[in-house]
């Protein structure tokens, strides 16, 4: 197989020096056919070698890194790149990777994380160049299949689901198998807005912890499965007893590392869960029960943490502190009063702040019970798809005052998304009967025509026109009138006779004088002044 051809870019020598003195690119079927220091030099030797691999600064004379990634994907739309960063580039490295970029490193230059990527990007080109036969299919087939179990059980194990493994049915159908010692499951989470982030920023992310959990745990002596589910890696880790505190460790270890990428992406917080560890495969559904709840357990201890089995917290008591809570949301509901609202979910907060040991997972379902609450007393449409948007949100909340400001949020959004609707709903009809008169202030309307026009009562109708504008409809179709009148009488020479009829007056006696008493003169005068 053909050598994979690499460029590096970089404006500094030392660090173009460092990186090929670094790597072994022989024994990684590569071979570097380029090296620039600066943008320009780095698109001519990309333009000319069609390399499979570009490692480029983020910042560059010439062309920035992110310049020369937006004009060599044009060129070569399948090459990797991998970008190199300083913590200060925090802005750069989120726009290369919006860019399509999907590995970057950070100064100083690491040997083992910069061959291990190399490994992986060479891995993945590899795999993309060779044509699959017959039998790798089939072999492809089978392997994703125990994927699917794997993950699959995995997933039972994130949600806290009752399962029942003994090993010959973990062999059987989810093709693991178990040496004497210890298995244990784990999950890490990553806390972060997602829509300040974007997709590919997390997407990233979560790939790099699962690299770092892969650097940490391999070749200790451990059996490993591990995965991406959304914001979660999740895994199985079997290993001799005499490992238990090495295990601990390495996690640790691999729980500091990823507390590092928060030094360019910012608000990205991350935590780990430990299920207890269990000679007896028949046990492993009991352990991996716990992980949920141990997670959660960051709203309380903070992040950051190796959250593990604990025995001592107190009973939240959720229904105690939701009678009050009722009461209080009930009524914000009733007089649409945000500030109510936010009173309501405020005594939450503050009566659990009292207790001195609660669970994470309790907190979680007691905001989870008041957002319930909240909507049905609210009445919102898609009630449903709301609230299964609200949870997605509240997992992303890395503590307990997110949680409640959370719920804050939520609140307002919907009571004033309701009372705008209803605001809407008392301004249409007095919009559409505003076009009415205006289109027929000409002729004798009443009160009882316009009301029943836009589909009112003529007594809820009055009150609301009064509401509205601030003036009885009586007296806003004689300004109307009058406001026409005015026009006619400044840019034509009809009689005011003819203008008292065209304006809806029969009485030209009674239109003289209701002209004279709003503009002060009469219609004459008025055409002589302003005509």
């Amino acid at each position: 197989m053909e050598k994979l051809k690499v460029v590096i870019a970089d404006d500094e020598e030392r660090i173009c020096q460092l990186i090929q003195a670094l790597i072994d690119w022989k024994y990684l079927g590569m071979e570097l056919v380029g090296v620039a220091h600066n943008g320009i030099e780095a698109y001519e030797a990309v333009r000319e070698q069609k390399p499979d691999i570009l490692i480029t600064d983020i910042r560059m004379p010439g062309f920035s890194g992110l310049e020369l990634i937006e004009k060599v994907k044009d060129i070569c739309p399948d090459m990797e790149v991998i970008i190199i960063s300083g913590y200060a580039h925090f802005e750069y490295a989120q726009q290369a990777i919006r860019f399509g970029v999907g590995h970057y490193l950070l100064k100083p230059i690491n040997k083992a994380e910069l061959t291990e990527t190399l490994e992986k990007l060479g891995k993945r080109i590899s795999e993309r160049q060779v044509s699959e036969r017959d039998k790798q299919v089939l072999l492809e087939k089978a392997q994703k299949n125990d994927d699917e179990m794997r993950s699959r059980l995995l997933t039972m194990i994130l949600k806290g689901e009752a399962f029942s493994v003994n090993a010959e049915i973990l062999k059987a159908q989810y093709g693991i198998e178990c040496r004497p010692g210890l298995i244990q499951p784990f999950c890490m989470k990553m806390d972060c807005e997602e829509d300040t982030l974007g997709c590919s920023s997390v997407s990233v992310l979560m790939e790099k912890s699962l690299e770092i959990l892969d650097r940490n745990l391999s070749g200790k002596g451990l059996e490993t499965i591990i995965e991406i589910q959304g914001f979660y890696c999740v895994g199985l880790l079997n290993y001799e007893s005499r490992m238990q505190e090495e295990v601990r460790r390495l996690l640790k270890n691999a729980l500091s590392q990823m507390e590092l990428q928060k030094a360019i992406f910012k608000s990205v917080e991350f935590s780990m869960a430990l299920g207890i560890p269990v000679r007896d495969v028949k046990e492993l559904g009991r352990s991996g029960a716990e992980i949920p709840d141990l997670i959660r357990q960051r709203l309380v201890k903070g992040c950051g943490r190796l959250l593990e089995h604990q025995e001592d917290y107190m009973p939240l008591q959720s229904e105690k502190l939701l009678e009050k809570y009722v009461r209080e949301i009930t009524y914000a509901a009733e007089v649409m009063s945000t500030e109510l609202a936010d009173e309501a979910a405020i005594y939450l907060l503050e009566k659990v702040n009292e207790i001195k040991k609660p669970r994470g997972c309790d907190i979680l379902e007691l905001v989870y019970s008041a957002a319930d609450v909240f909507t049905a007393c609210i009445q919102i449409p898609n009630r449903a798809e709301s609230l299964m948007a609200f949870r997605r949100q509240c997992e992303q909340c890395s503590d307990t005052e997110k949680l409640f400001e959370a719920l804050r949020n939520f609140q307002q959004k919907y009571i004033r998304e309701i009372e705008e609707k209803r605001e809407n709903d008392r301004v249409r009809p007095i919009r559409k009967a505003k076009e009415y008169i205006q289109n027929h202030y000409g002729e004798p309307i009443t009160l009882e025509e316009v009301s029943s026009e836009v589909g009112l009562s003529p007594t809820y109708f009055s009150v609301l026109f009064k509401k509205t504008e601030g003036e009885g409809f009586a007296r806003y179709l004689i300004r109307v009138r009058i406001e026409q009148a005015k026009i006619f009488l400044r840019e034509n020479n009809l009689p005011v006779t003819e203008i008292c009829r065209k304006v809806g007056y029969n009485d030209l006696k009674h239109f003289t004088q209701t002209f004279e008493k709003i503009t002060g003169v009469k219609p004459s005068t008025y055409r002589k002044l302003y005509g």
